[in-house]
């Protein structure tokens, strides 16, 4: 299923910033805030959705990160229009898209869908699958805007040719030319970069934020990937079994995440049990951080692994390397500390532990420590 959007005709003019080369540059589209107010979905006996509180501003890039089966493409689909949620509602510059008793069908929305697998129509040529969803226009008219949106992308001259004649990476750019032809107010984007290699990711998603950012409408990015939710997002929701767990930058989420979940959905971490002792969090590693609970208190340190340093000095406590792996510029260790029940990681610059050395001087930067109090529901 393809949703058609609604085409604004004064939403089609060209914006007069200069344009990079290669490409024109993208009309600007009237951004619109979305918000979502305690949306759930049940599908059956499962709760999918449970009571999602959150917006997108004008403008914003918003994105919505989490791992699978967190609930992210199903508050997508709800925001197309696609699905129709259980409870709660749906706006869209405090117009009210859908609730109990409110119902604005997706082409109706002016919302831009991008999905997940691109969806072009094998036996369209690139022009007919950009000017697929621009019905308020003439043919001509829709042949002209589709020409300019696929010149925007970088595939000018190419409109007559077939999706099957394209590299994964320039699929992506005809889907996003699609997307963006009808000038939407909020753009929609189902984990857009998940079939392009790694290399090919990194150009195409520099390329798609460049675009965004000259349309200047709202973009809504679903992603499991939370580097690449940094990179492209304003802001960014992180669920978790339907649930909203945190939203802020990703700076905020990466550096104050308000649980163990949040933290190791960021970065690699290590997991150890600590207790509270004269303002100190202390753990078998000694102390490695301060604290305002109580004497006793029960907490967990998550430990990022380039936070965990090995050495041949004198400050810190012993440890054995069971494992090593060079990965480049760094080299991923593997050590057991007594007191400690499970191995420890470190990441360590390629070459700074010397090959042959196999008992080394465990010690932790104290900026790469997070301290939880316990909570076991959250391990």
């Amino acid at each position: 299923m393809i949703t058609r959007s609604v085409v604004v005709q004064s939403q089609l003019k060209q914006n007069d910033q200069p344009r990079p080369a290669g490409r024109t540059s993208v009309g600007v589209s009237f951004a619109a805030s979305l918000t979502f107010e305690g949306v759930h979905q049940r599908f059956g006996s499962k709760d999918v959705l449970c009571g999602i509180d959150l917006s997108a501003e004008p403008g914003q890039i918003l994105c919505l990160l989490g791992p699978s089966g967190s609930g992210k493409t199903t508050l997508l689909r709800i925001a197309a229009g696609i699905e129709r949620q259980s409870r709660g509602r749906l706006l869209l510059n405090g117009e009210v898209m859908a609730s109990e008793s409110v119902f604005v069908p997706p082409e109706h929305r002016g919302v831009g869908l991008m999905f997940q697998d691109y969806a072009l129509f094998p036996h369209m040529t690139l022009l007919k699958n950009v000017a697929f969803g621009l019905t308020g226009l003439s043919s001509s008219a829709a042949r002209t805007a589709a020409a300019s949106a696929l010149e925007r992308v970088g595939l000018s001259g190419r409109g007559d040719q077939y999706p099957h004649m394209l590299s994964g990476g320039e699929q992506q750019r005809v889907a996003l030319a699609r997307a963006l032809a009808p000038r939407p107010s909020v753009l929609l984007m189902d984990e857009p970069f998940s079939g392009l290699d790694s290399r090919l990711k990194d150009t195409i998603r520099t390329d798609t934020l460049q675009i965004l950012r000259e349309s200047r409408a709202t973009a809504i990015v679903v992603t499991h990937d939370a580097e690449e939710a940094m990179r492209m997002g304003d802001r960014i929701a992180l669920l978790r079994d339907g649930r909203l767990i945190q939203t802020g930058t990703g700076r905020e989420l990466y550096r104050d995440p308000v649980n163990l979940f949040a933290a190791g959905f960021f970065s690699e971490l290590n997991v150890i049990e600590a207790e509270a002792r004269g303002g100190r969090v202390v753990t078998a590693l000694g102390p490695v951080a301060t604290t305002r609970c109580d004497d006793g208190a029960k907490l967990t340190v998550a430990l990022r692994l380039n936070g965990l340093r090995l050495g041949t000095g004198e400050a810190g406590v012993t440890g054995r390397v069971l494992s090593r792996r060079f990965l480049g510029g760094v080299d991923l260790f593997t050590v057991a500390v007594e007191g400690v029940d499970e191995p420890l990681r470190s990441r360590m610059r390629a070459g700074t532990v010397p090959e042959n050395c196999r008992d080394v001087v465990v010690s932790v930067d104290p900026l790469a420590v997070i301290v939880f109090e316990k909570d076991a529901s959250d391990r």
